[in-house]
């Protein structure tokens, strides 16, 4: 089998849309493009099916398992070669599925630490969007990360489509973090990675043989069954703050000490002009996690609007012990002619 090569140029149309505020080492990136690879399967209709993979290990591709629910008989692809897949090993309620094929001659991703992120760093989606033969890659930033059966599933800005199921969530170093799942419908969409950590209970489970795999994930429950930080999403996405707010104080009485869940409060109350009350929740998310730079950043907003100049400047001090950077974009928020 002929082992499919990108060029430099390719590489480097590849990367022509990444634009993040740190350098990126172009070696590291091209080589977590050449771990990333389809699967690929035709459903019972006669139709192709198509997903995307992250080689993790000798002959070892992680994937997500909603892609082989309607194929008997899928395998890998990487441009114009193919690779039987032998046997998988399934976590359906993660919906995290391990392949283990024959005869691929990539080299597997470097495995990072999805439990370490903070928010604002950078990241990238590597995968085959909409079926592409080469892997595209989107930059992003974390926008959270939610804990969710003791890992952290990822939030980040780093957008992909249909075709990339499994695809790959990297940071700056090419190092993979997760994989890449689900999204909520139309735009703006909030992109959804499962932690990378889960690798290691998948590789305990049973091995199997016989396709389709079948069984609901936990991102397919009822909406009411669905963890909060999925069920926030599309209200505040639709901006229906009564049900935001009822949302998330239904997530504060399950899990009082949970940062998101005031910062989503606080959001719900700013915006039905509940101002004490949101400034309030906004401390409370601060005081449970003081990296929650979302929380900061509108702490100092409406210490602006109140012309509180000593509030703006803790907001700023407080964020740029988190990120620099995420600093700057606060001061140039809110129109500071020097730092706040």
């Amino acid at each position: 089998m002929r082992t499919l090569s990108i060029s430099s140029a390719t590489f480097l149309a590849l990367l022509a849309s990444i634009q993040p505020a740190s350098a990126i080492d172009q070696q590291k990136i091209l080589a977590a493009l050449q771990t990333v690879v389809m699967v690929r399967g035709y459903n019972d209709t006669g139709g192709l099916a198509y997903g995307s993979g992250v080689m993790v290990g000798d002959n070892k591709v992680m994937t997500n398992c909603h892609i082989f629910r309607s194929t008997k008989q899928p395998w890998v692809a990487r441009g114009e070669d193919t690779y039987n897949i032998v046997s998988v090993q399934a976590d359906r309620w993660h919906d995290l599925c391990l392949l283990t094929t024959y005869g691929i001659p990539f080299k597997p991703a470097n495995i990072g630490k999805g439990s370490a992120l903070t928010r604002g760093q950078e990241v990238l989606s590597i995968g085959h969007s909409n079926g592409v033969p080469a892997p595209l890659t989107s930059a992003g930033v974390i926008k959270s990360t939610y804990q969710f059966e003791d890992e952290k599933v990822i939030r980040s800005s780093a957008p992909f489509r249909m075709g990339a199921s499994g695809s790959g969530i990297f940071d700056t170093d090419g190092n993979l973090l997760g994989i890449n799942t689900f999204k909520t419908p139309g735009k703006p969409a909030y992109f959804y990675s499962l932690p990378i950590e889960w690798l290691a209970n998948l590789e305990k489970l049973p091995v199997e043989t016989k396709f389709p795999i079948t069984g609901k994930a936990f991102w397919e429950e009822d909406d009411d069954k669905k963890p909060f930080f999925m069920q926030i999403a599309i209200p505040e996405i639709n901006r229906d703050w009564p049900k935001l707010a009822q949302v998330a104080q239904k997530w504060i009485d399950a899990d009082p000490k949970n940062s998101d869940a005031w910062y989503e409060l606080g959001i719900a109350q700013e915006n039905l002009h509940q101002l004490a009350e949101a400034k309030i929740s906004y401390q409370k998310s601060v005081t449970l996690d003081a990296s929650n730079v979302d929380s900061l950043f509108r702490l100092g907003a409406m210490a602006k609007d109140a012309g509180d100049v000593a509030g703006m400047h803790d907001a700023n001090v407080a964020i740029a012990n988190v990120n620099k950077e995420l600093a700057q974009e606060y001061s140039n928020m809110l129109g500071c002619t020097v730092e706040c």
